[in-house]
C-alpha cells in the first residue's frame, strides 16, 4: 500500500474520538433500537469520529455475533457522517477476522486492544499488531496502548513494516512518560490520541496529542467538543475550565480502579431517559443511592 497517505483517517484521529456505549435490552441482548437512535445524538451532536466495540462499549463482555452487529450497526448509522474505527482483539485469528470484518462492512480503521494475554514481551506486541495490520493494508490501523513499558523504539519498528499504522491511543496515566514515548516513537509520524479522555486531555495536548477518546460524549457531545475546540485553540484555561466541569463525573468513573468506568456513563444516560442502566459482569450498576448524584451532574450539563 506504498503510496497511500491514509490523510482522512488521521484526521478523523485528530479529534474527538467517541467511545459508543452498547445498550442492552431487557432480554439482555443488544438494543439495536437503542443503539442506533445513540449513534445519531452523538453523529446529530457533531461527533465525527465513532469507535464501536471499544472498552466503553463493554468490548469484552460481547459475544463475537455481537461484536459484529455492534460494527455493522455503527457503520450503517455512520453512513458517510462519521469515520469508524473499529475495536478489535482477543487471539490474533479473531482479530484478523474482526478487522476483515470491520473492512468488509466499509469501516476506515481498527483500534488494537492492548492483548490481555498475562505475558506480553516486546518483541512479540510488535508481533501480534504486525499480523492484524498486514492482514488489513487498506485500513489505518491504531494500537491502545496501555502498557508503560514499552519503549517508543518498538512503535517505530511496527510503522517501519506496516505504513498503515498512522495513530496511537496511548493510555497510560503519565503525561511525562507519553510526552517521552511519542518522541521516541516519532511525533510527526503518527497521530496521538489521548487515550484516558477529557481528565488527561489538556496535559497530553501539551505534549503533542491532537485528538483523545471520550465515553463522557455519550451523555454531553457538546461538554467533549467545546474542550477539544479549546484545546485546539490552544486555550488551556478555557479547557480547564471544561475539565472543571467534568471532573466530579470522570472521578466516579476512575474510582476503584475504574470499576464503574461504564456503569457511570450508562446510569447518565438512563436518568436522561437515553437507554437502560445495564451492564454485563464484571461490571454492574450503580447502588440506588449513588445514582442521584450522576443524575444531578447529567441534569447540569443541560445535554
Amino acid at each position: 500500500m506504498s503510496g497511500v497517505t491514509f490523510q482522512s483517517q488521521r484526521t478523523a484521529l485528530a479529534d474527538v474520538v467517541a467511545i459508543p456505549v452498547t445498550p442492552f435490552a431487557p432480554d439482555g441482548a443488544v438494543d439495536t433500537v437503542t443503539h442506533r437512535a445513540l449513534l445519531r445524538r452523538l453523529l446529530d451532536g457533531g461527533v465525527t469520529t465513532l469507535t464501536p466495540n471499544g472498552n466503553t462499549g463493554e468490548f469484552y463482555a460481547l459475544t463475537p455475533e455481537e461484536r459484529r452487529l455492534v460494527t455493522e450497526l455503527t457503520v450503517e448509522e455512520a453512513a458517510g457522517r462519521a469515520s469508524v474505527l473499529v475495536g478489535v482483539g482477543h487471539d490474533v485469528p479473531t482479530a484478523v477476522a474482526s478487522a476483515r470484518h470491520a473492512r468488509a462492512h466499509g469501516a476506515q480503521m481498527v483500534m488494537v486492544h492492548q492483548p490481555v494475554h498475562p505475558y506480553v514481551s516486546q518483541g512479540g506486541w510488535v508481533d501480534y499488531h504486525r499480523a492484524i495490520a498486514e492482514a488489513v493494508p487498506e485500513l489505518g490501523v491504531v494500537p491502545y496502548l496501555r502498557d508503560a513499558r514499552l519503549p517508543g523504539a518498538r512503535l517505530a519498528e511496527l510503522a517501519d513494516a506496516c505504513p498503515n499504522v498512522i495513530g496511537v491511543k496511548y493510555a497510560v496515566p503519565d503525561a511525562a512518560r507519553f510526552a517521552a514515548f511519542a518522541r521516541d516513537a516519532g511525533l510527526d509520524r503518527f497521530v496521538w490520541v489521548a487515550g484516558l479522555a477529557e481528565p488527561y486531555a489538556p496535559s497530553y495536548f501539551s505534549a503533542g496529542a491532537t485528538g483523545f477518546t471520550s465515553g463522557l460524549v455519550n451523555v454531553a457531545p457538546a461538554v467533549s467538543l467545546d474542550m477539544i475546540e479549546s484545546l485546539r485553540a490552544g486555550d488551556y484555561p478555557a479547557a480547564m475550565k471544561v475539565w472543571e466541569r467534568i471532573r466530579r463525573f470522570e472521578e466516579l468513573r476512575a474510582a476503584n480502579g475504574s470499576a464503574d468506568n461504564v456503569t457511570v456513563v450508562k446510569e447518565a444516560l438512563a436518568s436522561l431517559g437515553l437507554c437502560r442502566r445495564e451492564v454485563r459482569p464484571p461490571s454492574k450498576p450503580l447502588p440506588e443511592g449513588e445514582r442521584a448524584e450522576v443524575a444531578a451532574i447529567a441534569a447540569g450539563w443541560s445535554v
